[in-house]
C-alpha cells in the first residue's frame, strides 16, 4: 500500500498544480514530458563537452511605480522547462553514468501565502519537485550555497543569464570565489539555438493553435474595417479576437498602418486615420503555449483595390509564391529571399517604377528602394527566433526538416519627386509561416485568404 501511495502522490500533484496553482502550464499546453525529452537530448550534448549548464529566469520590469509590465519567461528558459514563473535556476550536471546521482536541479521561489493573498496561487518547490525529469528541487535562496560543489569538476560551464543584468553581475562574482570552477566559460545560446531550430510535433501544433487564432481574429475583422476610421479599432478588434480566443498574449506589438503608414515597415503608432481609398496593412500574430504566429496581410479600406493597388498587390503574392515554392530540405536559407528580389525588381521594371536591366538592377541593389528588408526570419517562441543565419561551420543554413520560417516580401512607395502621385503611399507586405517537410514545404497559415478576390470578397458587409 505505502508503495501505491508513493506512486500515486506525484500524479496527485501535478493534477493539482495544473487546475490550483496560477502559472503552472494550461491544460492545453505542452505535455511536461516534452520538456524532460528536451532536457535529455542537451544533457547528452553537454556530457560529450564535459560541461554544466545554468539557465535562469527572465527579469520582472517595472512599467512605472507600483506597476508591473506582463511578465514573460525567457525563452531559452522555458524552452528546457516549461516553468512561467520568475525568480527561477535551471542547474544541469550531466553525469558519466545517468542516475547515479542528480543531473537536472530546479531553485524556484517557494510559495508565499501571505502574497497569495494578493496575487492567487504560485506554483512553488513542491510543484517542481513532481515534474518529469525534474531529480531535485530547492529554494532560489540556496542557489550559490550550492553552486560550488554542482559544477565542480566540470571543463565547461554553459550559461543563460536569461537576460537579468542583476543575477549577471552576482554570479560572475560568486563564480570568480568558487575555486572549483570550470575553466571555460560560453553562453548558452551558441548550443541551444540548433535544438530550437527544429521543432516537435508538439511545437508545430502550438504554432498551428497561435496561427489558428490569429486568423479567426482577422476573418472577424475583414468586414467591419470599411466601418471604421481608426487604426486603433482595427488593432483593439483583431486583439480581443485573439484574446477571447485563449491566446496568452501577443507575439508582438500589432502593427497597423494605413495609408502613409502602411510604407513604414514597423509602424508603432496605429491612431492614424482610415481613409477610403487607402491601403491598410496588418502585421499581427496570437502567442499559444509561448509560441507565436506571424501574418502580414494588406487591405483595402474600402473594400475594393484601386488598378495601381492591384497592380503591385499582385506583383507582392507572385513573389512570395514563388519564394515559399524554394522552401525545402537542402536548400539554402537565402534562396527564397534571393526569389523574391528577382521577381520584385523585374516587376517593378515592367510597372515604370524602375528602369533598366533587372539583373543589373539586382547587383547595384536598385531594388531597395522599395523592398528594403529580408523575405524570412526563423519562428518559435520568438516571433523572430533563434538560429542566425549561419550554422556553425559560418556557412549559410541549409533549411532541414521541422525548421519554420517566415516568407514575407514587400513594397513600400512613400511620396517621392521621382515617382509617379499614382503609386504614392502604397505598402503592401504578404507573411506566411511555413513549415520545412520531408515532401518540400507546408504553409503553415495557408487558410488566411491573401488573394486579391479573396480579401475583396471577405471585407463586403
Amino acid at each position: 500500500m505505502l508503495l501505491k501511495i508513493k506512486l500515486i502522490l506525484p500524479l496527485i500533484l501535478i493534477l493539482l498544480s495544473g487546475t490550483t496553482t496560477n502559472g503552472m502550464s494550461k491544460k492545453d499546453g505542452l505535455p511536461r514530458d516534452e520538456f524532460a525529452r528536451r532536457r535529455a537530448i542537451f544533457l547528452d550534448e553537454l556530457r560529450e563537452l564535459n560541461a554544466c549548464a545554468i539557465f535562469h529566469t527572465a527579469p520582472q520590469y517595472d512599467r512605472n511605480h507600483h506597476v508591473e509590465h506582463p511578465y514573460r519567461q525567457d525563452s531559452d528558459f522555458f524552452y528546457l522547462t516549461g516553468w512561467p514563473l520568475k525568480e527561477g535556476i535551471l542547474v544541469l550536471t550531466p553525469q558519466e553514468n545517468p542516475g547515479d546521482s542528480a543531473e537536472v536541479s530546479l531553485f524556484v521561489t517557494p510559495r508565499k501565502p501571505k502574497m497569495e493573498v494578493w496575487t492567487g496561487p504560485k506554483a512553488g518547490i513542491d510543484e517542481a519537485k513532481v515534474l518529469p525529469g525534474i531529480d531535485q528541487a530547492y529554494d532560489y535562496e540556496e542557489f550559490y550555497t550550492q553552486l560550488g560543489e554542482m559544477i565542480k569538476g566540470y571543463e565547461r560551464l554553459v550559461i543563460s543569464y536569461g537576460s537579468d543584468p542583476v543575477f549577471e553581475h552576482e554570479f560572475v562574482e560568486h563564480l570568480e570565489s568558487t575555486a572549483s570552477r570550470p575553466s571555460l566559460v560560453q553562453e548558452a545560446s551558441a548550443l541551444l539555438k540548433s535544438h530550437r531550430l527544429i521543432k516537435s510535433d508538439h511545437e508545430i501544433q502550438s504554432l498551428e493553435k497561435a496561427i489558428d487564432v490569429t486568423n479567426q481574429a482577422l476573418a472577424d475583422a475583414w468586414p467591419v474595417i470599411p466601418t471604421m476610421k481608426f487604426e486603433y479599432e482595427v488593432q483593439a478588434f483583431i486583439e480581443y479576437g485573439m484574446a477571447k480566443r485563449g491566446a496568452e498574449r501577443l507575439g508582438f506589438p500589432s502593427i497597423i498602418g494605413a495609408g502613409k503608414n502602411s510604407t513604414y515597415l514597423h509602424y508603432e503608432g496605429n491612431h492614424g486615420d482610415l481613409i477610403v481609398g487607402d491601403l491598410l496593412l496588418i502585421d499581427v500574430g496570437a502567442e499559444w503555449n509561448y509560441y507565436s504566429a506571424d501574418i502580414s496581410r494588406t487591405v483595402p479600406i474600402s473594400g475594393t483595390y484601386s488598378p495601381e493597388q492591384k497592380a503591385i498587390y499582385q506583383l507582392v503574392l507572385d513573389a512570395q509564391l514563388a519564394a515559399i515554392d524554394r522552401v525545402m530540405p537542402g536548400v539554402s536559407w537565402r534562396e527564397p529571399h534571393d526569389t523574391v528580389v528577382a521577381f520584385l525588381t523585374s516587376g517593378l521594371v515592367d510597372l515604370g517604377l524602375l528602369e533598366g536591366d533587372p539583373a543589373t538592377l539586382i547587383q547595384e541593389k536598385a531594388y531597395r528602394k522599395y523592398f528594403m528588408h529580408g523575405s524570412s526570419h526563423w519562428l518559435g517562441l520568438d516571433v523572430h527566433d533563434v538560429g542566425g543565419w549561419v550554422g556553425d561551420n559560418g556557412a549559410a543554413h541549409q533549411l532541414k526538416v521541422g525548421m519554420v520560417l517566415t516568407v514575407e516580401p514587400g513594397i513600400y512607395i512613400g511620396e517621392s519627386e521621382d515617382v509617379d502621385p499614382k503609386w504614392w503611399n502604397i505598402g503592401v507586405r504578404i507573411e506566411d509561416d511555413v513549415l520545412v517537410t520531408q515532401k518540400g514545404h507546408r504553409v503553415l497559415s495557408q487558410s488566411i485568404p491573401k488573394t486579391i478576390q479573396e480579401i475583396e470578397a471577405l471585407m463586403q458587409p
